[in-house]
C-alpha cells in the first residue's frame, strides 16, 4: 500500500490546479475521460441494475457513487441518507469518500462539496482515484505492478506481432493494431488479424471495439474518431480501457470452482425441471376433473319422481363430502408448488416459469371459480324440485279425489235428464217433475264451483310440467264435456217440462220446501266431509295453527248446522202426517229430491266421525312442525358460533402475516399452531353437516333463527383452510429467501415494516403507486423504463400487485451476491483455456457423472457438424444453460 500511495498517486493524482490547465490546454482529453471513465462505472452499476448518463450530474446526490463501490469491492458501505437537501448529498459523497480513504487511497484536493456540485475535474479525478484502486492497483506481472505491470502484459502479449510497439499508453494505441493482437492473442477466431493494414486505424479501432463489445463484454469506452483526431490520446482513458481487457483475459480461478458452478446451475435446472413437469401434472388433473364436473352441475334436467330427485340430492352430498374436498386441497397445493418454484427461480436468477397455454394460475382459478358457479344454487335446485314433486304429488291426489267425486255425483244424471217421464204423469206428477228439475238445477249450479277447480288443479299440474298431464287432460276434458252436455241436457228439459207446466197444477209446497232446503244441506255436508279429508303440507308452525284455527271454526258452525238438519228432518215428518192423514197416493217418496233423511242422517253422522280423526291428523302434525323447529334451533346455536369463529380465524391469521414479532420461524411456529388448532376444529363442522343433513331431510326449507346457511359455512371453512396454508408457504419461502440470500432478521423487519406502510389498503398487497412509493422513499432515483424493468422482475405475470416474497426477492437482490450467468460462463472459459471450448471427455472428467450426463444431454442439440467434434463452443454452451435471451 506504501508503493500505492508514493508512486500511483503522486503519478496520477495531480493538484487540482494541474487538472484545470490539462483540460484547458487540450478540451479533448476531459471529453475522453468523460466517455471512458462513464462506460467504465456503467460496466460495473449494470450489475446492480442501473446507470449513470452524466458523470458530473448523476453522482451528486453521493447514492450511484456509494453503490459503484459496493459493486466493485464487494462490500457494504454504510446505510446512504436518503434526502434530497445538500447537506443529505454532502454525508452521502463524504461516506464514498472515507470508505475509498480506508482503502489506502489519500484524496489530494477532492471534497465532497466540489462532487455536490457538479465540479466535473473534480468528478473526473475521482472516477480516476477509484479506477486506479480498485482496476489497476492490484495488477501484478513479475515483479511489477498497477501501471508497470499492466504496460509489461500489454508488451509480453502483443510482443509475436511485428507491427505492433506498444511503450506506453496513449500514441502506442492510436493505429488500433495493439487492441487487435490483444484480442486475436486470446480469442483468434474472433479477428482475422492477416487482414489488417496499419495505414488504415480507424478500421482498426472500430473493429477492435466493436468485437470487444459484442464478445467480450467490454463496452466502448472511446471514440476512434477522438483517438485518430488527437495527437497524443488521453492516458487515463487508454488505461482504463485496457484494463478492461486485462480483467476479460487474465481472470483466472481454478477449473474446480468452475466445475462446482455449472454443477450447482445443473441441479438446480433439474430439480426446477421435476417442479414444472410436477405442476404440470397436477394441473392438468385438476383441470380435467374440473371439465368433468361442471356438466353434471350444470345438468338442471329434472326427474319424473320424488325417490330419483332425492337420489341426486344424495349424490351431490357425496360430491361435497367426499369428492371435493381433496380437489380443494390439490388446488392450494399447486398454488404452494407454482410459489415455490418461483421463488427457487428467482433465488437461481432464471425466468419465471410460464406454464402451458391454459394452465396458469389465473387459468386454474377461473376454471374453479367456473366449477363453484355451477355448483351455486344446484342444491337449492334439488330441493325446489323435490318441493315441486311434492306439491304436484299432491295436486294430483287432490285433484283424482275431486274428480272421482264429481264423477260419481254425475253418474246416471245424463240418462236422468234425458228419460221422457213427463209425458205420462200426471198433472201432479209433472208439477213435481219441473220441482225436482229446479232442486237438480239448483245442485247443478253449486257443483260448478267444483268442476272450475278440478279444471284449475288440471291447468296448474300442466303449467308444473306434471309428468302424467296427457292422462289428467284426457280425464279434465271428459268432465268438462260431459259438463257442458249435463247443461245442454237440463236447458232442454226446462223447456219440456215448462211447457207442460202450463198443463199442470201446483204440486205439494213441503216437498218442494224439503227439497230446496236439503239439496244445499246435503252439499254443504259433502263438502264437509271434502274438506275434512283433504290433504295437507305446511312447513312452518303457524300455518299448522292456521290450519288448526279453520278447523275450530267449522266445529263452531256444527250446532246451527244440526238445526237446520232437524228443521229439514221436520219438514219431511210434517209431508208424511199429512199423507197419512190425507191419504194421499204418493208412494211415500218425495218427488222433487232423491235426498232422502236416512242419507242426510248418513252423511251427517259421517260428518262427525271425520271431526276427530281431522283433529288427531292436525295434532299430529303440530308436533312434527315443532321437531323441525327444535332441528332449526340446534342448528342455528351452532352455525351463530362457527361462523364469527371462521371469520375471527381469518382476520388472526391476516394479521399474523403482516406482523414483526420475533423471527419467521416464530411466526412459522404461530401459524402452524393456529393450521392445527383449524384441523382440531373440524369435528365440529362435521356435527353441524349432520344436523344440516336432518334438516333438508325433515325437508325444512328456511331457518329465521340465524343468517348462516351450510353453504357460508362450507365456503368459508375452505377458505380457511386455503389461507392458512398459503399463508404456511409465504413465510417459508420468505426462510427460504432469506437463508439464500444471507438476509439478517433486522433487514427482515426493515422490508416488512417498509412493506406494511406502503400496503395501504392492508390487503398484504401491494398495488403499482404504492410500490413506486415505497422505492422512491428507500432513495430510489428512476425513471419509466427503470421501474418498468423492476416491476418485470417483481410481477412477471403481470397482475398488477407485489406481494412481499417478490418484495423481499428483489430487496435481497440489493444486499446479496448470487451465482449468475456470468460467473458460470466465466468458470467455462476457466475451463475451456485458450482454445474456446470444451470437450465431452472433458465434461465427464470434471464434473460428477450424474451431473456430467445431464450436462451432455442438454448440449446436445447445441453440437453439430460445423462445430469442433465431440465439443461445444462458448455460445453453444451459453445457450443450452440459459436460452437465447440470456445471451
Amino acid at each position: 500500500m506504501d508503493h500505492y500511495d508514493s508512486q500511483q498517486t503522486n503519478d496520477y493524482m495531480q493538484p487540482e490546479e494541474d487538472w484545470d490547465r490539462d483540460l484547458l490546454l487540450d478540451p479533448a482529453w476531459e471529453k475522453q475521460q468523460r466517455k471512458t471513465f462513464t462506460a467504465w462505472c456503467n460496466s460495473h452499476l449494470r450489475k446492480a441494475g442501473t446507470q449513470i448518463e452524466n458523470i458530473e450530474e448523476d453522482f451528486r446526490d453521493g447514492l450511484k457513487l456509494m453503490l459503484l463501490l459496493e459493486v466493485i469491492s464487494g462490500e457494504r458501505l454504510a446505510k446512504p441518507e436518503r434526502g434530497k437537501m445538500r447537506v443529505h448529498k454532502i454525508s452521502n459523497v463524504n461516506k464514498a469518500l472515507d470508505f475509498i480513504a480506508s482503502k489506502g487511497v489519500k484524496l489530494v484536493s477532492i471534497g465532497a462539496e466540489e462532487i455536490v456540485d457538479g465540479n466535473v475535474k473534480m468528478t473526473l479525478g475521482m472516477i480516476w482515484t477509484i479506477i486506479l484502486r480498485f482496476a489497476i492497483q492490484d495488477i501484478s506481472v513479475e515483479e511489477t505492478s498497477a501501471k508497470e505491470g499492466l504496460l509489461l502484459w500489454c508488451q509480453r502479449k502483443t510482443a509475436p506481432y511485428k507491427n505492433v510497439n506498444i511503450q506506453n499508453f496513449h500514441i502506442s494505441w492510436k493505429d488500433g493494431l495493439g487492441f487487435c493482437a490483444l484480442i486475436h492473442r486470446h480469442r483468434p477466431e474472433l479477428i482475422d488479424y492477416g487482414k489488417l493494414r496499419k495505414d488504415d486505424p480507424l478500421t482498426n479501432l472500430n473493429t477492435a471495439f466493436d468485437v470487444a463489445e459484442k464478445y467480450l463484454d467490454i463496452p466502448k469506452m472511446l471514440d476512434a474518431e477522438d483517438i485518430v483526431g488527437t495527437a497524443r490520446p488521453d492516458e487515463k482513458a487508454i488505461m482504463t480501457y485496457v484494463s478492461s481487457f486485462y480483467h476479460a483475459f487474465s481472470g483466472a480461478q481454478k477449473a474446480e470452482t468452475a466445475a462446482n458452478r455449472i454443477c450447482k446451475v445443473l441441479a438446480v435446472n433439474q430439480e426446477n425441471e421435476q417442479l414444472m413437469e410436477d405442476y404440470e401434472k397436477l394441473a392438468s388433473d385438476l383441470l380435467e376433473w374440473i371439465r368433468r364436473t361442471v356438466p353434471w352441475l350444470e345438468n338442471r334436467t329434472p326427474e319424473n319422481t320424488m325417490q330419483a330427485m332425492q337420489q341426486k340430492l344424495e349424490d351431490f352430498r357425496d360430491y361435497r363430502r367426499l369428492h371435493k374436498p381433496p380437489k380443494v386441497q390439490e388446488k392450494c397445493q399447486l398454488e404452494i408448488n407454482f410459489n415455490t418454484l418461483q421463488t427457487k427461480l428467482r433465488l437461481s436468477n432464471r425466468p419465471a416459469f410460464m406454464p402451458s397455454e391454459g394452465k396458469m394460475v389465473s387459468d386454474i382459478n377461473n376454471a374453479w371459480g367456473g366449477l363453484e358457479q355451477a355448483e351455486k344454487g344446484y342444491e337449492e335446485w334439488q330441493l325446489n324440485e323435490i318441493r315441486r314433486l311434492e306439491r304436484l304429488d299432491h295436486l294430483a291426489e287432490k285433484f283424482r279425489q275431486k274428480a272421482s267425486i264429481h264423477e260419481a255425483w254425475t253418474d246416471g244424471k245424463e240418462a236422468m235428464l234425458q228419460q221422457k217421464d213427463y209425458e205420462i204423469a200426471t198433472l201432479s206428477e209433472i208439477k213435481a217433475l219441473l220441482k225436482k228439475h229446479e232442486a237438480f238445477e239448483s245442485d247443478l249450479a253449486a257443483h260448478q264451483d267444483r268442476v272450475e277447480q278440478i279444471a284449475a288443479i288440471a291447468q296448474e299440474l300442466n303449467e308444473l310440467d306434471y309428468y302424467n298431464s296427457p292422462s289428467v287432460n284426457a280425464r279434465c276434458q271428459k268432465i268438462c264435456d260431459q259438463w257442458d252436455n249435463l247443461g245442454a241436457l237440463t236447458q232442454k228439459r226446462r223447456e219440456a217440462l215448462e211447457r207442460t207446466e202450463k198443463l199442470l197444477e201446483t204440486i205439494d209446497q213441503l216437498y218442494l220446501e224439503y227439497a230446496k232446503r236439503a239439496a244445499p244441506f246435503n252439499n254443504w255436508m259433502e263438502g264437509a266431509m271434502e274438506d275434512l279429508q283433504d290433504t295437507f303440507i305446511v312447513h312452518t308452525i303457524e300455518e299448522i295453527q292456521g290450519l288448526t284455527t279453520a278447523h275450530e271454526q267449522f266445529k263452531a258452525t256444527l250446532p246451527d248446522a244440526d238445526k237446520e238438519r232437524q228443521a229439514i228432518l221436520g219438514i219431511h215428518n210434517e209431508v208424511t202426517k199429512i199423507v197419512q192423514t190425507y191419504h194421499v197416493n204418493m208412494a211415500g217418496t218425495n218427488p222433487y229430491t232423491t235426498i232422502t233423511p236416512q242419507e242426510i242422517n248418513g252423511k251427517w253422522d259421517h260428518v262427525r266421525q271425520l271431526v276427530p280423526r281431522r283433529d288427531q291428523a292436525l295434532m299430529e302434525e303440530h308436533t312434527r312442525q315443532q321437531q323441525n323447529e327444535r332441528l332449526r334451533k340446534q342448528f342455528a346455536a351452532q352455525a351463530n358460533v362457527i361462523g364469527p369463529w371462521i371469520q375471527t380465524k381469518m382476520e388472526e391469521i391476516g394479521r399474523i402475516s403482516i406482523e414483526m414479532h420475533g423471527t419467521l420461524e416464530d411466526q412459522l411456529n404461530h401459524l402452524r399452531q393456529y393450521e392445527k388448532s383449524i384441523v382440531n376444529y373440524k369435528p365440529k363442522i362435521d356435527q353441524l353437516e349432520g344436523d344440516h343433513q336432518q334438516i333438508q331431510e325433515a325437508l325444512i326449507f328456511d331457518n329465521k333463527h340465524t343468517n348462516y346457511t351450510m353453504e357460508h359455512i362450507r365456503v368459508g371453512w375452505e377458505q380457511l383452510l386455503t389461507t392458512i396454508a398459503r399463508t404456511i408457504n409465504e413465510v417459508e419461502n420468505q426462510i427460504l429467501t432469506r437463508d439464500a440470500k444471507g438476509i439478517s432478521q433486522e433487514q427482515m423487519n426493515e422490508f416488512r415494516a417498509s412493506f406494511n406502510h406502503f400496503d395501504r389498503k392492508k390487503t398484504g398487497m401491494m398495488d403499482t403507486d404504492d410500490f413506486r412509493a415505497c422505492l422512491i422513499s428507500m432513495g430510489y432515483n428512476m425513471g419509466e423504463a427503470e421501474f418498468a424493468r423492476i416491476m418485470s422482475i417483481v410481477d412477471p405475470n403481470r397482475i398488477g400487485v407485489v406481494t412481499f416474497q417478490a418484495f423481499i426477492d428483489f430487496m435481497s437482490r440489493e444486499t446479496a451476491d448470487t451465482d449468475t450467468a456470468d460467473q458460470v460462463m466465466a468458470s467455462f472459459k476457466i475451463l475451456a483455456g485458450d482454445k474456446n471450448y470444451i470437450t465431452l471427455d472433458e465434461l465427464r472428467r470434471e464434473l460428477p457423472p450424474d451431473q456430467a450426463e445431464y450436462c451432455i444431454a442438454r448440449m446436445a442439440p447445441y453440437t453439430g457438424p460445423d462445430a469442433v467434434p465431440g465439443a461445444l463452443d462458448y455460445m453453444s454452451f451459453s445457450t443450452a444453460l440459459y436460452g437465447e435471451s440470456d445471451l
